[in-house]
């Protein structure tokens, strides 16, 4: 599995449910009285379970670094939410312990996916969801207009030289019935993330990358396990350096805007009650 930095997390989560928690309509969260988040990470989906959920909430991750974050809590008047170390495919939890399993962007980095949502199933006495994205088919405006175009591409390669499927979550639902998980339903939420003025710290060190090739050189082993040539990786370094200076040259005019937007697919099911 993948390993992500707290800060990693937090940026690309930021804001994800703080203008609309629609998308979790179908999880019922507040009726629920035991939920476990797993692959919590640093814990930005526990924060807003415990928000939505009147029971108790538990987050689970294998990396016990990100752990330390996820305890953090909401605010001064807020309890954290509980963390156990463990992994996703052999919970540290017996049978029935919640009344819903979930994660978010979970699957899309697993080999097996499917062994985990039944490792969900069983530790879940009721329901199990999945907040998974769908990374092919992210989508990029920009007033750059190479960099829409520059950023399919690389995406393309990068994800030809991922091994696992990070574009799962459009078919998170036949993952699910694939373990008999019952009524099984999907609903799609786009994440959008923006860079407009005044440009923060991040944005501009972002631009600086792009400008040196140096997001792009981070990749470089990964998106040539893919069908991308040492050539093919050569040519799109230049033209990605030359869109990062005109990046720059808008940012300094203040005029450059970039919106940059992902598909999540929250899929839930029930577990099938015995006979």
């Amino acid at each position: 599995m993948r390993a992500f930095s707290e800060a990693y997390l937090r940026r690309t989560r930021e804001g994800m449910w703080a203008d609309s928690r629609e998308a979790l309509s179908s999880l019922d969260l507040a009726s629920r009285e035991r939920v476990l988040d797993v692959g919590c990470g640093s814990g930005e989906l526990t924060r807003v379970l415990a928000e939505e959920c009147p029971g108790e909430v538990v987050g689970c991750d294998v990396d016990r670094s990100l752990l330390e974050f996820a305890r953090d809590p909401v605010d001064a008047e807020t309890s954290a939410a509980p963390v156990v170390q463990g992994d996703a495919t052999r919970l540290p939890f017996a049978d029935d312990s919640f009344d819903l399993v979930l994660c978010q962007a979970l699957l899309i980095n697993l080999p097996d996916p499917a062994a985990a949502v039944q490792e969900f199933a069983r530790v879940s006495s009721e329901g199990v969801a999945a907040v998974e994205p769908d990374n092919g088919a992210v989508t990029v405006e920009s007033t750059v207009p190479r960099e829409a175009t520059l950023e399919r591409r690389a995406r393309r390669a990068y994800l030809g030289g991922i091994e696992t499927d990070v574009t799962l979550g459009a078919g998170a639902r036949e993952v699910f019935e694939s373990v008999d998980l019952e009524d099984v339903t999907t609903s799609r939420y786009d994440h959008d993330r923006s860079i407009e003025p005044p440009y923060d710290e991040h944005a501009l060190t972002v631009a600086r990358r792009k400008a040196t090739g140096a997001g792009l050189a981070d990749d470089r082993a990964t998106m040539l396990e893919s069908d991308l040539t040492d050539e093919g990786y050569d040519d799109l370094r230049r033209a990605w350096r030359e869109m990062g200076r005109d990046v720059i040259e808008q940012m300094q005019a203040s005029t450059y805007e970039r919106t940059e937007t992902v598909p999540f697919y929250v899929t839930s099911g029930r577990v099938s009650s015995l006979e």
